[in-house]
């Protein structure tokens, strides 16, 4: 099959090639002889159904499967014969569909935006830093102390001590809409922290201030979203009666606290309490440094970009920033925003490094395993408890969800092997000195 150039500038191109009517007819036939020993019709046989009856009930059918065969084929071999990669799927449409008639040629047109050829940097002459920060002793005696607060426990306060936000009030309680108790909203000797959000807004800031023996009528209203759809939107009054009022006291910092955190002991606490901290501080010291090696990146290589996909990355930053700064619009129900000459900066930045990364990934074929992909899925998960196999069924069936949990994966290993021939170099720098590295990194 011909297939002729019709537009070469820059990066757009457009061809035009024809289905012939005889290679559709072959096709056709060959599917349905295919096809024919399986098909059983009334008053023939199994596969001795004739040619010329399928030919009437499935050949329009079969046709449409043929064409479609023959435009991949032929778009197939296009992209292996011309070696050209499309930036998108590539448009294709019918150009006489309209008047067409079974047994004329189709005549076929494809138009696309050709991937760029993308120069390959020298990595050797990236200079990276690596920012080192070692735990203090100071940062592990406050992670110790936030370690005690949460292991805290509860003591009565004085007799006829109010109750203040962070303490501990233990409560008999009956809740009644209308007038009448509903399922679910009673309990004795409830231990509830002031302040913790565990109850329906408004209930414990009016707690705040009881003593031990007083009894109050909380008044509140259910959200409208309210799990329980019966108690929606509806104004409550609760019947509650204080029995103690406690104050919060860290646990003590010492063995028996490293024992309910697994640790041996509170020096094995303190080198966990290390560990985890200077993991954190690589985490961000590896942040600071990514953002090293895109900006000498995109400095370093210049070359063209497909016009759809910076547009397209254009209008998803405009559009993203524009919900940053709305945040009370949750839908996507409002006009049309416009991307901005920034927004085009920014957009041509991404589309450039992100073309470059993948260049560079396949060229040193690196892929994203299966365990990998796993593991992903499953850090998402977490974020729908008691839901995730849905979710894990979900991702299987959607391919752009799995492209978006595959990119920074794929993008991080990339990172990974670009550093390795780059030239670094540690610093030792302060934990001060490293969050405002990652600071100035946040605004720029």
């Amino acid at each position: 099959m011909t297939v002729k150039e019709t537009l070469n500038e820059g990066l757009k191109r457009a061809y035009t090639f024809k289905v012939t009517a005889k290679e559709l007819d072959e096709k056709v036939e060959e599917k349905l002889k295919e096809a024919r020993p399986g098909i059983e019709m009334k008053g023939f046989r199994k596969g001795k159904v004739p040619m010329a009856l399928l030919k009437k009930q499935f050949g329009q059918r079969m046709l449409g499967e043929a064409l479609q065969e023959a435009i991949d084929r032929t778009v197939s071999t296009h992209f292996e014969t011309s070696g050209e990669r499309p930036a998108q799927q590539p448009e294709i449409r019918i150009a006489n569909e309209a008047e067409w008639k079974e047994g004329q040629d189709l005549d076929v047109e494809m138009s696309y935006e050709a991937l760029p050829d993308i120069p390959e940097p020298d990595l050797k002459k990236l200079k990276l830093e690596r920012l080192v920060v070692k735990a203090g002793e100071s940062e592990i005696e406050e992670a110790l102390k936030n370690l005690a607060e949460t292991a805290q426990s509860f003591e009565e306060r004085k007799k006829g001590a109010k109750a203040k936000e962070g303490d501990q009030v233990v409560i008999d309680f009956v809740g009644k809409v209308d007038g009448e108790p509903f399922d679910g909203g009673a309990a004795e000797d409830y231990p509830l922290v002031l302040g913790s959000g565990s109850f329906i807004p408004g209930f414990e800031e009016q707690l705040i201030g009881v003593r031990a023996g007083d009894d109050v009528a909380v008044r509140v209203t259910f959200p409208e979203e309210y799990q329980a759809a019966h108690l929606a939107g509806k104004e409550a009054v609760f019947d509650v009666a204080v029995k103690a009022v406690k104050a919060p006291k860290a646990a003590e910092i010492n063995d028996d606290l490293a024992g309910q955190f697994g640790a041996e002991n509170l020096e094995a606490l303190k080198a966990q309490i290390a560990e985890r901290l200077e993991e954190e501080y690589k985490g961000a010291a590896r942040a600071i440094m990514k953002r090293s090696v895109l900006d000498q990146l995109d400095e370093m290589v210049k070359f063209d970009l497909p016009p759809s996909l910076v547009e397209q990355e254009a209008k998803q930053i405009a559009h993203q920033l524009w919900h940053e700064e709305n945040p009370e619009v949750k839908g996507h129900d409002h006009p049309e925003i416009e991307p901005t000459d920034e927004h085009r900066r920014l957009a041509e930045r991404r589309v450039r490094l992100g073309l470059l990364l993948a260049e560079l990934g396949r060229k040193a074929e690196i892929e994203v395993s299966d365990s990998e992909m796993t593991q992903a899925i499953m850090n998402q998960a977490r974020n729908y408890p008691g839901q995730e196999r849905q979710f894990f069924e979900f991702v299987q069936k959607n391919p752009q969800v799995q492209q978006q949990l595959r990119a920074p994966i794929f993008e991080d290993k990339v990172i990974d092997y670009i550093t390795e021939l780059a030239r670094v170099s540690e610093k030792e720098v302060s934990k001060e000195a490293l969050e405002k590295a990652l600071s100035k990194l946040e605004e720029d």
